[in-house]
């Protein structure tokens, strides 16, 4: 059975555009995924990358121009500069671990909730009453999100340095069991075809 880790961050637009189609993916490919939440902006400066706010203003602008049109090709709402971004993205990441580790509910649905709460509903994914509600939304219970914090913080540690071990260096990031590495929601395509003709 093949399996994809997925380096993701709770705060990425492109890891809210995704949407569900990675859990698709696996259903339709008999593959399983490790949710591997981290911080972004310390991967950025562990592989070379630039944090948004201090790119060049072309590639700023370029970037909401792209996130916009992404959007509206999936016919996602979607806030190019939302009330709440950046946050604070450690809550909502220990919640998911937790969540994982828990089980018993949708954590596809988990991870989209949340990335929509800040790209599409202006809320802010650092407050317990939106982490809340998202686990209520992909059946988990809320209480789940604040058990064993200290194994989430350590766990959200640790998925950093994994991600920039397998070679990992923005969001979304999928990397499979034969050392694949997929950067980005419009390669999730060329992901499936790499585990079909795995057989």
């Amino acid at each position: 059975m093949p399996h994809i880790d997925y380096y993701f961050s709770t705060q990425s637009p492109f890891t809210y555009l995704a949407g569900t189609e990675l859990e698709r993916l696996a259903e339709r490919q008999n593959a399983t995924i490790t949710y591997k939440p981290l911080d972004i902006m310390a991967l950025f400066a562990r592989t070379g990358g630039t944090p948004p706010k201090d790119r060049h203003p072309s590639r700023q602008a370029y970037r909401l121009q792209d996130i916009a049109r992404v959007a509206r090709a999936k016919g996602m709402t979607l806030n190019v500069q939302p009330a709440h971004w950046p946050t604070n993205q450690a809550p909502s990441a220990y919640a998911i671990i937790a969540a994982q580790k828990a089980g018993g509910g949708d954590l596809g649905t988990l991870v989209h909730a949340i990335t929509r709460a800040c790209w599409a509903e202006e809320r802010d994914i650092a407050q317990d009453d939106v982490i809340s509600d998202c686990m209520e939304e992909a059946g988990f219970s809320p209480a789940v999100a604040l058990s064993g914090m200290l194994q989430s913080a350590e766990t959200f540690e640790r998925n950093l340095e994994d991600a920039v071990t397998a070679g990992a260096f923005g969001a979304p990031f999928y990397v499979t069991d034969d050392d694949q590495r997929f950067w980005g929601q419009d390669r999730l395509q060329y992901l499936e075809s790499h585990l079909a003709t795995r057989g």
